[in-house]
C-alpha cells in the first residue's frame, strides 16, 4: 500500500475532496429541485418537462472540455436528473416486460434508474396503464432496422388518444445463452420472433435442426433457459446476468448495425425542440389518385416524409390506415398547413405527436 504522504496518496486525497464537493453540490441541486416542485405545485404546472431534460443533457455534453468522456457525462447526468425528478414526484413508467427485455433497457436509458419501471405483459396493457393514470409514461417498441415494424404498436394507436412524447434509438445486440454456456445438449432455442428473425442466418448456420420456439419476449426466453438445462435463449447480456445464464456466443445478430426504435407514450403533446419529428395516422377515401393526393401537400412544401406504413383497417375490407413520420413540429406553419390540407382527402387524420428526434 502507498504511504499517505506519497504522490499516489496525495492524489487520492485530492480525489476524495472532489468527491466530497460533488456530494455537496448534488444535495444543493436536490434542494433547488424541491423548491422548483413547490413553485410548480403553486402554479399548477406539470412536474415533468421532457424538453427541459433534453436541453440540460445537450448543454452539458456540448460544454464538456474533457477528459471525462462525453457519453459518460450524459449517462451520469441522466441518473442525476432521474433522482431529481423523484424528489418532485414519483415517476412510474410502464414497459413491455418482464425485466431485462430490450424495452426495459430503453426505459432505463430514457428515464434512469430512479424511476419506478413497471413491467407489463402486452403493448395494450402499457397503453391502458397510461390512459388510466397508473403510469405517467409508457415505452413501446415500434420498429427494428432488420425486421421492420411492430404492427401491434401501430394498431393500438388507432384506438388510443395517447401522444408520442419522445423516441429512443437503442442498438440491439443478441447473445446465445444457456445454463452451461455450451451448445452440447441444447434441444430448443427460445426467443421473441423479432429476435429470432434478427439472428436468422447465424442460427441456421450454427444450430441447424434445433427447433426455434417463439415466446413473448427475450427476457421470458432467458427465464425459460434458466430453468431448463436443455434450452438456450437468444437475449441480451443483461438478461443473461439477471437470470444466471452463461454466454454460448456473443453478438449473433445478422446485421452489425441492428437498432430498435422505441416510443415514449404519454397524455400530452411536447413543445417544439427545433429538431423534431411528427407522427400522424390517417385513413384515406378509396378513389382514383388518392395516394398522390395524400403525399402532394407535403411534397409541395418540401417536408420530408421519413416513413410511410400501411395497416389494414378494422371496419371494412381493403381499406387501410397509413402511419407517416415527417420532419418538423405540428406547430410549424408548413407542417400545420400540410396536415390541414391532407384532411380534405381523408376519412380521419390523427396527430400522434411531435417530439425531438433521437440521437
Amino acid at each position: 500500500m502507498s504511504e499517505p504522504d506519497s504522490p499516489l496518496g496525495d492524489l487520492r486525497k485530492r480525489i476524495d475532496a472532489v468527491d466530497d464537493e460533488i456530494l455537496r453540490l448534488l444535495n444543493q441541486r436536490g434542494a433547488l429541485v424541491i423548491e422548483v416542485a413547490r413553485v410548480k405545485k403553486g402554479e399548477k404546472l406539470g412536474f415533468h418537462v421532457p424538453n427541459r431534460e433534453r436541453e440540460i443533457l445537450e448543454r452539458l455534453e456540448a460544454q464538456n472540455p474533457g477528459p471525462f468522456p462525453a457519453d459518460a457525462v450524459r449517462t451520469v447526468f441522466r441518473e442525476i436528473i432521474s433522482a431529481s425528478v423523484g424528489l418532485q414526484a414519483p415517476m412510474r413508467v410502464a414497459f413491455l416486460g418482464p425485466k431485462a427485455t430490450f424495452t426495459h433497457l430503453a426505459a432505463m436509458h430514457q428515464f434512469g434508474m430512479s424511476a419506478e419501471l413497471v413491467p407489463e405483459s402486452s403493448i395494450g396493457a402499457i397503453f391502458d396503464d397510461v390512459e388510466k393514470g397508473r403510469a405517467q409514461y409508457g415505452v413501446v417498441p415500434v420498429e427494428n432496422s432488420t425486421e421492420g415494424v411492430v404492427t401491434h404498436t401501430l394498431d393500438t394507436f388507432v384506438e388510443s388518444d395517447l401522444k408520442i412524447g419522445a423516441e429512443i434509438l437503442l442498438p440491439i445486440s443478441h447473445d446465445l445463452l444457456s445454463r452451461t454456456g455450451s451448445l452440447s445438449g441444447i434441444q430448443k432455442v427460445y426467443s421473441h420472433p423479432q429476435a429470432l428473425g434478427q439472428c436468422r442466418k447465424w442460427l441456421a448456420a450454427n444450430v441447424p435442426g434445433i427447433p426455434l420456439v417463439d415466446v413473448g419476449s427475450t427476457a421470458l426466453a432467458a427465464q425459460i433457459a434458466g430453468s431448463d438445462p436443455n434450452a438456450a435463449a437468444v437475449a441480451s447480456e443483461f438478461a443473461g446476468s439477471l437470470y444466471d445464464l452463461k454466454v454460448i456466443q456473443h453478438r449473433i445478430e445478422d446485421q452489425a448495425h441492428n437498432v430498435t426504435r422505441f416510443l415514449v407514450i404519454g397524455r400530452d403533446l411536447t413543445d417544439r425542440s427545433g429538431n423534431d419529428r411528427t407522427s400522424i395516422l390517417f385513413s384515406v377515401k378509396d378513389e382514383p389518385g388518392i395516394l398522390f393526393r395524400m403525399l402532394e401537400p407535403f411534397a409541395r412544401r418540401g417536408i420530408n416524409l421519413s416513413k410511410i406504413e400501411s395497416r389494414p383497417g378494422k371496419t371494412k375490407a381493403w381499406e387501410y390506415v397509413f402511419f407517416v413520420d415527417l420532419a418538423g413540429h405540428v406547430s410549424d406553419p408548413d407542417v400545420a398547413e400540410a396536415i390541414e390540407e391532407l384532411k380534405a382527402c381523408c376519412r380521419f387524420v390523427k396527430v400522434l405527436g411531435s417530439y425531438a428526434k433521437a440521437r
